[in-house]
């Protein structure tokens, strides 16, 4: 990316929203205030939202002008305990249970049109509410279990979103059925080893790539709803496929590892 050309990318989680006026003026934003049924569409890189739904507010003010320094954590997670946990201990941690894979593919399908930190506050409601993310239990939900959750105002009330977590969890069993594992499925598309990423600046890391598309076509021809590009690479993110941590932040240094030699930004 040029450093004179501005762009707006859109990442699901953990960050929303990078501004970005040329490398040497970052900006973050944050979207809040999003209704639950809301939803949201990207293209090349740009969002096109009513200002009905988004408020776009800057937080990080003099902070966010730098690649940072060694030993510091990646900037999206600012100083919320909550973010900075969910940083140190669980994002780009490559992940192989299968329980955990579907509670992620769950979280990251709710979060769409909604900032991820809204959604990691909403986890332990999820996690009573879904049945501790068992996909056999979900799969098992009928239109009286729906109904709950639309009453629950402990998660997300979107219809289509609680429609979509039930079905997925359908079409994770028959992907488990055919694979063995989700594991085993999932990490067929890095060859299963993590993709190695050196970002020096969040502007740098994309919304979306070729492996992310790939894996989500794939899903929705398996039935899963809720896992277009974006929402796939977030999830490819949180659960180590790709390490996206920047090359400053501590945490990428202890998820580094041999690369497959196919870069999550083509």
């Amino acid at each position: 990316m040029m450093a004179n050309s501005p762009s707006i990318l859109m990442r699901r989680a953990p960050v929303e929203l990078w501004m970005c006026d040329g490398l040497d003026n970052l900006l973050f934003h944050e979207i809040k205030n999003i209704p639950d049924h809301s939803t949201t569409s990207s293209a090349s890189g740009r969002i096109m939202a009513s200002t009905e739904y988004f408020r776009m507010e800057r937080i990080m003010n003099n902070q966010s002008t730098a690649v940072h320094s060694p030993g510091q954590r990646c900037p999206w997670c600012g100083d919320d305990p909550l973010y900075m946990a969910y940083h140190d201990t669980e994002w780009g941690v490559p992940q192989h249970d299968d329980r955990i894979l579907f509670e992620f593919l769950l979280l990251e399908g709710a979060q769409a049109g909604l900032s991820w930190i809204t959604v990691l506050r909403k986890r332990e409601n999820y996690r009573l509410a879904f049945a501790g993310f068992e996909a056999q239990r979900i799969a098992t939900f009928g239109d009286a279990e729906a109904a709950g959750l639309l009453t629950n105002p402990g998660i997300i009330r979107n219809r289509a979103k609680i429609a979509a977590a039930i079905g997925n969890a359908r079409s994770y069993l028959a992907v488990q059925d055919q694979f063995g594992s989700f594991d085993r499925y999932l990490w067929q598309f890095v060859d299963g080893v993590p993709v190695q990423n050196t970002w020096q600046h969040p502007c740098e890391v994309p919304a979306q790539t070729s492996l992310a598309v790939q894996l989500s076509r794939d899903l929705h021809q398996r039935g899963f709803k809720f896992v277009g590009p974006t929402i796939c690479y977030a999830f490819m993110q949180a659960v180590g496929l790709v390490n996206d941590h920047l090359s400053t932040c501590s945490r990428h240094a202890a998820l580094s590892g041999p690369s497959t030699g196919r870069a999550a930004s083509r």
